[in-house]
């Protein structure tokens, strides 16, 4: 089912402007994953100014515009509560940071049609997660332990679908994508209205 997650995400930085670079099209389960495999997808967006300073820690649509390239790591945990004590049995979590796969990362950033900055510090590390916690201290202790251990910011399921509602357009056909074709027929059947969009902020 991470798929069809990565699809969401995939789709939702394409809409967004960004050049989306998908790692891989299976899921590893019975073995541990290699260094290759610890990234999801890496986002580069060649409109993006790469002086602008991106000041939120989850982000939002508008933050997203300003972020010139990323490596991003998608948790579909939609079934279970995102809490700080997941946070810390999960470590698998944080394995896209460490130093031999962040170097990874800095090669396939390499390429030669489009300049791109090479430097580590120079790409975003984002997760993709169903949402923080609500409630305090639980949202802060999320927030620390993420930062802490390298994340530069996280982006809600809730952002991205509520994103993509906003942006699809009943009067354009979206044939190369069977995601965005659904939910341009749930609009025009009146299945997705302008109130439910309340329910994600």
């Amino acid at each position: 089912m991470s798929g069809f997650d990565e699809n969401i995400v995939r789709e939702y930085f394409e809409l967004n402007g960004f050049f989306v670079r998908q790692l891989r099209k299976y899921q590893v389960q019975s073995r541990k994953k290699r260094i290759d495999e610890e990234i999801d997808m890496l986002i580069y967006n060649p409109k993006a100014n790469a002086e602008e300073a991106i000041n939120n820690f989850q982000l939002f649509s508008q933050d997203v515009a300003n972020i010139r390239q990323a490596i991003i790591v998608v948790k579909p945990w939609h079934s279970s509560k995102f809490t700080p004590a997941i946070l810390r049995s999960e470590t698998k979590v944080f394995d896209f940071l460490k130093k031999e796969v962040l170097n990874k990362a800095s090669d396939y950033f390499n390429l030669n049609e489009i300049e791109l900055t090479k430097e580590t510090q120079s790409f975003k590390k984002i997760l993709v997660i169903p949402s923080l916690p609500s409630g305090e201290p639980h949202r802060s202790e999320s927030i620390t332990l993420l930062k802490e251990q390298g994340i530069d910011g996280i982006i809600s399921f809730a952002t991205i679908l509520e994103s993509l509602i906003r942006n699809i357009e009943v009067n354009q056909s979206y044939q190369k994508s069977d995601l965005l074709q659904l939910l341009r027929i749930l609009k025009i059947y009146n299945m997705l209205k302008e109130p439910q969009m309340t329910f994600f902020n």
